[in-house]
């Protein structure tokens, strides 16, 4: 009996110490578990923070990039709104130019002293002197003839063709003339 109560005691004992150890045991484990918890937890917040500043490193660059592009491209809108004004501008002289070179149709631009031949070569057209103050004095066709600013004069070169001259301004320059021809139907 002693022997089976001393190793009931044995055995008493060492279970004793296994459950001893087995919760020093557990506590060590639960202790490891909570420090690598921690760990982890600590790492993947300063991962995180390392992560986000990166990202905002680059989006600053980023920013940087597109207003300086941004600023270029307002300064070759800024020169090709220039280049556009300057053009226009060359356009305006060009047609201005062109329209007292080359009047609208039947309307000629008549200097002083000078002669055209106008209306399809059916009348030779002159003015006389630099134009007065009522009117302007016309050669047509040999005939001179005293004209006033919308007086409309009727001209027959032949039998066959009816033509209309027609004083639409004048200044102490120039006089601009419209003159247009019809062939006359016979009757």
């Amino acid at each position: 009996m002693t022997d089976s109560t001393g190793g009931g005691r044995s055995v008493r004992s060492s279970l004793r110490q296994r459950l001893l150890a087995t919760g020093e045991s557990r506590f060590v484990v639960i202790a490891a578990c909570l420090i690598a918890l921690l760990g982890i937890t600590i790492g993947g917040h300063l991962y995180g923070r390392f992560l986000s500043a990166r990202d905002l490193g680059g989006r600053d660059a980023a920013i940087e990039q597109l207003q300086s592009e941004s600023q270029k491209f307002k300064r070759e809108i800024d020169d090709k709104s220039a280049q556009i004004g300057a053009l226009q501008t060359k356009l305006a002289s060009a047609q201005a130019t062109l329209e007292a070179i080359m009047p609208s149709e039947n309307s000629y631009n008549v200097n002083p002293n000078q002669t055209l031949i106008v209306a399809n070569g059916h009348l030779t057209l002159g003015l006389v002197g630099s134009p007065g103050n009522e009117g302007v004095i016309l050669n047509i066709n040999g005939k001179q003839q005293t004209v006033a600013a919308g007086q409309i004069l009727a001209v027959t070169p032949d039998a066959s063709t009816k033509c209309a001259v027609t004083v639409q301004s004048f200044d102490m320059f120039r006089a601009v003339v419209n003159a247009s021809c019809a062939d006359v139907k016979p009757q």
